[in-house]
């Protein structure tokens, strides 16, 4: 296991700047999540961890070895690729013994190693199969197997459950989790899934067109968003936009077109007088009840149940706005009826808007 730290790290493809100045520590032995949308920059970041690629500007280390013009093969590092990327004409105990074939090691260890990581990702028993006779959560352990069995410092993982079916990617999720638990390594996973790195990450970096926007744990980068795109990648927050009149307590009152809302001011708070967005989360969203702060009319324009929870789509006045319940009904009326909404003011967080031209 070892440290990562990337220093002021940026790459360009021609006009195209897809890493800009990144600069953060990954911890040994961490499941580190690069997530963000398509496009942010993420695989290009695990790329140049991996030496695919070299970085116009800055610096990588494992511990205090800088890796910048280390050659991939001798970063000591396992990937896992988003289509296996297993040989087909290789049975799987070939395809996972490959990496140690080509490290020339001795036919006992290599016998040794190969039944070791079998069993850890349960695989014993198929090592006489071709890649085309397993299922793709068969082929994703075998990928998995072929990167951890040379013992790797570093374990890159780029999207690796994107090809899997709904049920296949729970059961992967849990998988990875009880792997690495079992063989801890270092380990940068990158995704566009939010769910996937909220419920595996030990930490997560959120990126957006190059750069790291927030870090943190899952927890802390779902309830204390950094800014706006934050909130709205994580969790789809709802936006209420509007003038913040009053600052006090760590709280703000934002003068919308529903009303007077009060909220947690975030990092990037806006200065009084100048425009705000209210940022609340769709299961925080309930009926409102004498006395609560925060209330204001919508239409149920429909309700969708889901299975482990019920989803509305509200429309005010200005705005719709998507609001769920889990295992029960918030508003059981007709599609088409007003209910009256709330949400409590430490739930929610100000954020700067957009200024009027």
């Amino acid at each position: 296991m070892v440290e990562i730290r990337l220093e002021n790290l940026t790459k360009r493809f021609g006009e195209v700047t897809a890493v800009l100045d990144v600069t953060i520590t990954i911890h040994a032995g961490e499941l580190f999540f690069l997530l963000g949308p398509s496009g942010c920059g993420k695989t290009t970041l695990l790329r140049l961890i991996a030496g695919f690629l070299e970085p116009d500007r800055g610096t990588i280390r494992f511990d205090e070895r800088c890796m910048d013009r280390v050659p991939a093969h001798l970063r000591n590092t396992g990937m896992v690729f988003q289509n296996y990327a297993l040989w087909p004409h290789m049975n799987v105990g070939r395809n996972v013994r490959y990496g140690l074939d080509i490290r020339h090691m001795d036919r006992a260890e290599k016998a040794r190693r190969v039944g070791e990581i079998l069993a850890l990702v349960h695989m014993t028993g198929l090592e006489e199969r071709f890649p085309s006779e397993l299922s793709g959560g068969q082929q994703q352990r075998v990928a998995l197997a072929r990167a951890l069995v040379v013992e790797p410092d570093v374990v890159l993982l780029d999207e690796p459950l994107s090809n899997l079916d709904a049920k296949l990617r729970l059961e992967m999720r849990a998988e990875i989790k009880r792997i690495h638990r079992r063989s801890p390594r270092t380990a940068v996973y990158v995704t566009h899934d939010q769910k996937e790195a909220l419920s595996l990450a030990d930490r997560i970096a959120l990126m957006n067109e190059g750069r790291i926007i927030q870090v943190g744990t899952p927890e802390e980068v779902y309830t204390h968003p950094a800014n706006l795109f934050c909130a709205r990648f994580i969790g789809g927050a709802n936006t209420l936009a509007g003038i913040l009149r009053t600052a006090e307590g760590g709280r703000g009152l934002v003068q919308t077109e529903l009303g007077p809302l009060w909220a947690r001011l975030g990092p990037e708070a806006p200065a009084l007088g100048k425009s705000a967005v209210v940022a609340v989360r769709p299961e925080l969203l309930r009926p409102a009840s004498t006395g609560d702060r925060n209330v204001f009319t919508a239409e149920i324009l429909s309700r969708m149940y889901l299975g482990e929870m019920v989803q509305y789509q509200l429309r005010t006045r200005t705005t719709e706005l998507l609001a769920t319940a889990l295992g029960s009904d918030l508003w059981p009326g007709a599609l088409g009826e007003h209910v009256q909404v709330t949400f409590d003011p430490d739930a929610a967080v100000v954020f700067p808007g957009e200024e009027p031209a």
